[in-house]
């Protein structure tokens, strides 16, 4: 089976066009997530603080990375806690176990 042919996609950004070569496969994340980030650069624009694109470009990179960051670290968390409950959930069933076996 055959990859499919990268395609030419415009997505709109801050009144800025871009070309982004992707799959057909891509192209509705690719549309989401330029809506997205457009939603964002404009939200900080809003703000009125940052004026050039490319410091509302750099500002909205800070804020994506560091959402970024916080959800690893809910996952790992999360991962740690499930671990956990694992490891009490086996010990209970060894101590059910040794005390059926006793009787």
């Amino acid at each position: 089976m055959s990859n499919p042919e990268p395609e030419m996609v415009t997505v709109r950004i801050l009144d800025r066009e871009y070309q982004v070569v992707c799959t057909p496969g891509e192209r509705k994340g690719l549309m989401e997530a330029a809506l997205y980030l457009d939603a964002q650069m404009r939200e900080i624009r809003k703000g009125g603080k940052l004026s050039s694109v490319e410091k509302i470009a750099v500002m909205c990179a800070l804020n994506f990375s560091d959402e970024l960051l916080k959800l690893r670290q809910k996952s790992v968390d999360r991962s740690e806690q499930v671990d956990q409950r694992i490891l009490d959930l086996a010990a209970r069933l060894d101590d059910v176990s040794s005390t059926a076996t006793e009787a």
